[in-house]
């Protein structure tokens, strides 16, 4: 019996110094959680799609030591602005006080002077962004891409990369234009439609379809303009937002009862009298791919519905747009100066005119119909 004991006794010693030296290295701590195999635990969480929920919940301190000590936590140290010198702001005095700056949904409006762009460059270089910009040139509008390209490679998104998608029906007319590094131009090729109407409302659909299939795997924002126009001053980053939309150059100051809205109740695009922030124009508006593919989705699926009822907006894709901004709130709103017609003159707000209309001769660029419809536009925006 004594000697069962005496082997008890020395078997008790063994195992307490076994488990004293495979432990003693454990730095003991209250908030201590045992976990196996936590590699393969941040490699999900990584690499899931319910990645910002799922990273809420480890609080434990072992993960958090591993994550900062990560090579995934020194690359978000990276987004640290750079040391910049420029004028302190001042929360007593505003930049302008001659315009609106804010909606009342808190999006900004983009004004000359409301802006640093050394500062935002730096944001966005920092993300390594790049931005499409989206043209139709369908028949005779092939003309004008020369001088839009030439012209926005010397203003637009300057020191950036930029895809010009160009969708037309006439390839062989779209000249080489050399551009600068990190640009390019890819030329889409699309069906070609008599009425310069029924282009106006598809390129919804073409944006749309290109934004899922192709645009996606490419760039990061989207910007989509139309082709009459010309780069006359710089046009940077301070135009990105999640979503954006442009002042109608014809109605930044009209009353409600003025905008040229949809007020047929049996159109997809109808908005009340009494509803209505802003008019926003057509041929100027964008955001992140992901949100240009819900605007378009949106006003091409209206777009066919009031097809299907032999219905016509008044304004085409525009009236589908103004539909769409009123019930998806815009995050940023351009001013006036990234969309004029020189013939309106100069206005003193206007310190800067940046994207204008080219002078063109549109009896020989549309068809009779399209022209008259120009002159009522025109009547209304001088009127």
């Amino acid at each position: 019996m004594g000697c069962e004991k005496k082997w008890i006794f020395v078997l008790a010693v063994m195992m307490f110094s076994f488990c004293w030296y495979n432990m003693r290295s454990i730095t003991w701590h209250p908030s201590l959680v045992f976990r196996c195999n936590s590699q393969p635990t941040i490699d999900y969480v990584n690499s899931s799609s319910q990645f910002d929920l799922l990273k809420q919940d480890f609080l434990h301190r072992p993960i958090i030591d591993y994550v900062r000590s990560s090579p995934q936590f020194d690359l978000l140290k990276q987004d640290f602005l750079h040391r910049m010198l420029y004028e302190k702001p001042n929360v007593l005095s505003p930049p302008r006080s001659d315009v609106l700056m804010m909606t009342p949904w808190l999006a900004p409006i983009v004004w000359n002077g409301t802006y640093n762009i050394d500062i935002l460059n730096t944001q966005f270089h920092q993300k390594n962004v790049s931005i499409g910009i989206t043209v139709f040139a369908i028949k005779k509008y092939t003309v004008f891409i020369k001088t839009f390209i030439e012209t926005a490679e010397k203003f637009f998104m300057v020191g950036h990369k930029v895809n010009y998608y160009v969708f037309t029906d006439r390839v062989g007319d779209i000249p080489n234009i050399t551009l600068g590094e990190g640009r390019q131009l890819v030329i889409l090729e699309v069906p070609s439609y008599k009425r310069w109407q029924e282009v106006s409302m598809r390129r919804m659909e073409m944006i749309r379809d290109h934004a899922r299939q192709r645009f996606v795997n490419e760039v990061d924002y989207l910007v989509c303009v139309d082709v009459d126009m010309r780069f006359s001053d710089d046009v940077g980053v301070e135009i990105l937002s999640h979503s954006f939309g442009t002042l109608h150059p014809g109605f930044y100051a009209a009353s409600r009862t003025r905008f040229t809205y949809e007020r047929r109740q049996q159109s997809t695009a109808y908005i009340p009298t009494d509803e209505g922030d802003f008019y926003y124009a057509g041929g100027y508006f964008g955001g992140t791919v992901e949100e240009v593919y819900k605007l378009t989705n949106f006003c091409h699926n209206a777009m066919m519905t009031d097809k299907g009822n032999n219905i016509e907006a008044i304004w085409h894709d525009e009236s589908y747009l103004n539909k769409y901004f009123l019930y998806h709130k815009p995050t940023k709103i351009l001013s006036p100066e990234y969309l004029w017609d020189n013939n309106a003159g100069v206005p003193a707000f206007l310190k800067r005119r940046r994207f204008v209309a080219v002078p063109k001769n549109h009896n020989a660029i549309r068809n009779k119909r399209a022209l008259q419809a120009y002159s009522r536009n025109k009547q209304k925006f001088h009127s």
